[in-house]
């Protein structure tokens, strides 16, 4: 063939362009969904509160133990230190009386050490501030390890009142040495040595001396004894019985025979009627720590099932629309099966059969949460399926899967990613909801669990508000977080919507 009569490649490719239009792109951009997103006042608020929320939760996931579930908030022994069902610290403002924080104050190394003679004491002070109307619940002191060569130490406790006056708490030896254990010696290193001062022990009887020589007034036993911290943060004026403010001042000697004697770690608990940012429940533990742990675990239970059933769903959907027949009439039989099928009794049956476990929750939500988006996508497929694109793509030969995947998915991706969006919410819901029945995973603290453990032991006929609505708060805050997110991708979903926003900038 001679030249004219061939078209040269550069020819070749302008015949081929100027007579077919450039295909536009299917996918848009994630800079241009991010655009059309915060367009409108729902996507800004909600993609807002959606990167603080993953913001705090990554925090907690760095920070946390990651056996903090079952090591820490299933521990009661942690929680020791803690004040039973106590309001957050900044109700303080809703007391006439004022309230007491409640402190915990440590020390590793002693306030002071003096030799003198054959012994030698070591001072541990912690001195606080008390000027509240009410006295403290509780006062405890913890010592941990102590090591010690020839003689056990001598420990003992004294409260140092802000008029000068004392009151010895303890007294107690540290037990010695054992047939044939050698030195050092060491003692309380796995339990630590706990004091609670009582009105029915020595604290009670140092503190009836002293009110008989400082007041002239006579304490009976059982007035010290259901009266301890009142009398004990309290003095007799005018005959009558009134608060004493100032500072006070936890002192704790040892006294031991050698320099190398030590005590580890020594803790001084001053019980309060307030505690933290967001109060404690009835056995003590954290409620801010377990409102924050909870965040991380609302956010993948929410994520992972929306994405499980989404993927699902619509990979069935895409199937039965496109391939009609005995393959549509078996995914759409098995939709409505699974569709009518009680949840709840199935779930209490799993439970009872292999435990209260997170992922039998997830597998459960990701079982029955397909059916509804299977028939939406199926019925949008089978419009798809007679459009010119796909009829176009028949005719060159494409296979089923391509013409699946590139000529009908990307016509039903907007719709598919707002129902992702749709389905965290309630999933979400969900696994609060089963927590709240006591169906939860009790190792993994959630906020259903937390509001499940303050109905169940009374927190609302009790009046512990911070104990129910805070968990209640972020869990409606979080389904509107992604509520919100779904009302801000109207005018993805559907371009007609773009000139009807709801709070349009």
């Amino acid at each position: 063939m001679s030249d004219a009569g061939r078209l040269r490649p550069e020819a070749e490719e302008r015949t081929v362009t100027a007579g077919r239009r450039p295909a536009a792109p299917r996918r848009r951009p994630v800079r241009d969904l991010l655009r059309q997103l915060t367009s409108s006042g729902p996507g800004r608020v909600g993609f807002g509160l959606l990167v603080l929320l993953s913001a705090t939760a990554l925090v907690v996931i760095v920070s946390y133990p990651r056996d903090f579930g079952s090591a820490y908030w299933a521990n009661p022994a942690y929680w020791a230190d803690n004040p039973r069902a106590v309001p957050p610290v900044w109700a303080r403002i809703f007391h006439r009386d004022g309230a007491v924080p409640h402190r915990v104050m440590t020390l590793t190394e002693p306030t002071e050490t003096d030799a003198t003679g054959r012994a030698v004491v070591q001072r541990w002070e912690f001195p606080f501030d008390h000027d509240a109307q009410m006295s403290p619940s509780s006062l405890a002191i913890t010592m941990r390890e102590f090591t010690f060569q020839t003689r056990p130490p001598i420990i003992s406790g004294t409260l140092v009142r802000p008029d000068g006056g004392e009151i010895r708490l303890f007294r107690e030896v540290v037990s010695g040495g054992r047939p044939g254990e050698s030195a050092p010696y060491v003692r309380h290193s796995e339990e630590p040595y706990r004091v609670v001062a009582r009105g029915d022990g020595p604290a009670g009887e140092s503190l009836a001396g002293f009110y008989g020589s400082r007041f002239g007034a006579e304490l009976t036993a059982a007035r010290i004894r259901d009266d301890f911290e009142r009398f004990a943060f309290g003095r007799i004026a005018n005959g009558e019985y009134e608060p004493l403010a100032g500072e006070y001042t936890v002192r704790i000697e040892v006294m031991s025979s050698a320099e190398d004697d030590r005590l580890e770690e020594a803790r001084v608990v001053v019980g309060g009627s307030v505690y933290g940012v967001m109060g404690t429940d009835a056995l003590g533990r954290d409620l801010a720590l377990g409102l924050l742990y909870g965040l991380p675990v609302a956010l993948a239970i929410g994520l992972a099932a929306s994405t499980v059933s989404t993927f699902l769903g619509t990979a069935l959907g895409l199937l039965s629309g496109y391939s009609g027949g005995r393959t549509d009439l078996v995914i759409q039989r098995a939709a409505d099966i699974v569709a009518n099928i009680p949840v709840l009794p199935l779930l209490i049956f799993l439970v009872f059969i292999g435990g209260s476990q997170l992922w039998i929750i997830l597998l459960v939500l990701v079982a029955f949460s397909w059916p509804g988006l299977t028939i939406m996508v199926r019925t949008m497929v089978l419009q798809l399926r007679q459009g010119p694109e796909v009829e176009a793509a028949v005719s060159l030969g494409a296979s089923k899967a391509r013409i699946i995947v590139h000529h009908v998915f990307p016509h039903t991706a907007s719709y598919i990613f707002a129902q992702l969006v749709f389905f965290a919410p309630s999933a979400i819901l969900a696994e609060a909801g089963l927590s709240f029945l006591g169906l939860g995973d009790p190792s993994i603290p959630t906020w259903g669990q937390i509001l499940e453990s303050g109905f169940r032991t009374g927190a609302v006929f009790l009046g512990y508000w911070w104990w129910v609505i805070p968990p209640g708060l972020l869990i409606v805050l979080t389904a509107v977080t992604f509520m919100l997110i779904a009302l801000g991708m109207e005018s993805i979903v559907d371009p007609r919507l773009k000139g009807a926003r709801m709070w349009r900038s």
